[in-house]
């Protein structure tokens, strides 16, 4: 098993795999490309955004700076907005649905490590350094017509329900079924949405 194929089953694996760092690099490069071109730079952004991502419906808007570690493991539906300032770590696949709103800062992470040091860092080398951290990763899912509001953070392994409103600054740590609004840290429903 390839160490991208552990990625993405959620072993663990190991972040300085030659084929994943090519990929990580290519999205850096691309996601410094995209941020620096300009706003009305529409027919570059949609070549830029085609070549990062790993799939989008019609009428996909992201208002840079946007940030994404590996950006091929990320799929959004129809008319889709991200505003400014947002982080996708996909490390796993982040599956974003139709009609979905994502205020700025929001941060969507697949990403997680273990919570002991000594299997999170492995052994140390002679020098006191270490490669990389040992990593794990979970997907997110996102169904259609939702609201993340600004500044949320949404937590490995999580999936949000068609018809939710996540409420600016929650933390997402567990799903959220459809048609409900949510928020607080941790993040927890609240109402209905009707």
């Amino acid at each position: 098993m390839t160490e991208r194929e552990k990625m993405l089953a959620g072993e663990i694996y190991d972040c300085g795999d030659t084929e994943l760092l090519e990929q990580w690099h290519k999205a850096k490069n691309l996601v410094r490309e995209y941020n620096q071109t300009g706003s009305e730079c529409l027919a570059e952004k949609d070549r830029i955004l085609s070549e990062l991502l790993g799939g989008r419906g019609k009428n996909l808007w992201i208002t840079p700076p946007f940030y994404a570690d590996y950006g091929c493991n990320i799929s959004f539906g129809n008319n889709c907005e991200v505003n400014m300032n947002c982080t996708f770590l996909d490390d796993n696949s982040i599956i974003i649905g139709n009609n979905a709103l994502i205020a700025p800062n929001v941060q969507i992470y697949t990403a997680y490590h273990p919570t002991n040091a000594a299997e999170r860092f492995g052994e140390l080398s002679e020098s006191g350094g270490f490669a990389f951290c040992k990593t794990q990763s979970a997907p997110v899912i996102i169904g259609d017509n939702v609201w993340i509001g600004g500044g949320a953070i949404i937590l490995p392994g999580v999936t949000i329900g068609s018809n939710v409103v996540i409420g600016a600054g929650s933390v997402v740590t567990r799903d959220i079924p459809s048609d409900k609004i949510a928020y607080g840290n941790p993040c927890r429903v609240i109402r209905d949405n009707l």
